[in-house]
């Protein structure tokens, strides 16, 4: 759980620019003195600077702090949840897959699906899938975002105005009582015209995001249809999802 809550306490600062202990702590739902450790990690990794009280973002290459520092981060945690999300795509259907490092990990199992026609918004994914058997790849044009590769932007919103999926497979960066939210305006930008753009959305999010509301409002939870996580302690947030009736389905080997 730890290198989740790194993942996010990063993507946290980065967005804030400053934040206080207090403010992580309240965030995060941790005490302060795991967040001091937290951003001593960091610190040591070159992401953030600690200051009095906090922590500062660091003007660091955006492949310093994106998909491939984060890819490594609770890797055995992304692929219980992949794995779990793809069992959910029904073959000969039509997929839209969002960007981020657990739909990345999704994509791997997406062929044992096939056959499926998979539209992805990162190049992570795409490179996963090409070429395999039973996948017919579209990938959305648009802006790709330095050290994510995600795929945003005028074109991409574009693109999938003029197409209709069966899913949606959603990365989140943050679920609250008050909806689904993201650390990006574009990344956000996207995602809300994805959903308007599918039958049925499966948003997938480790537990560390959970309780969290990041910079860019994306939906409010009815919004979502299902929910892939670990989470395995009930809580406001998941008390708050059923209430607006998203199903909360389990990783392999969580209590239901």
């Amino acid at each position: 759980m730890s290198s989740d809550r790194l993942d996010l306490t990063l993507r946290l600062v980065r967005g804030s620019g400053r934040l206080t202990l207090a403010e992580l702590a309240e965030r995060l739902g941790v005490s302060e003195m795991t967040v001091r450790r937290d951003l001593d990690q960091l610190q040591e990794q070159g992401l953030v600077r600690r200051v009095r009280g906090g922590a500062v973002a660091l003007d660091v290459p955006a492949e310093a702090a994106g998909f491939a520092v984060r890819e490594r981060w609770s890797a055995a945690v992304k692929a219980r949840i992949g794995r779990a999300a793809a069992a959910l795509v029904e073959p000969g259907g039509t997929v839209l897959l969002d960007a981020g490092t657990t739909t990345a990990e999704l994509a791997a199992h997406l062929p044992a699906r096939a056959p499926l026609t998979v539209a992805v918004l990162s190049l992570q994914a795409a490179a996963r899938l090409a070429d395999q058997p039973g996948i017919r790849l579209l990938v959305i044009g648009g802006e790709s975002r330095a050290g994510e590769r995600s795929l945003v932007g005028p074109l991409a919103l574009s693109a999938l105005e003029q197409l209709r999926f069966d899913t949606f497979v959603m990365s989140i960066g943050a679920v609250h009582r008050d909806g689904w939210s993201e650390f990006d305006l574009d990344d956000a930008a996207v995602k809300r015209a994805a959903l308007r753009r599918a039958g049925r959305t499966v948003a997938v999010a480790d537990a560390s995001k959970l309780g969290v509301q990041a910079f860019a409002h994306v939906a409010p939870l009815g919004a979502v249809d299902t929910l892939v996580t670990d989470a395995t302690t009930e809580n406001d947030t998941l008390a708050a999802l059923r209430e607006a009736g998203v199903q909360v389905v389990p990783t392999e080997g969580d209590p239901a």
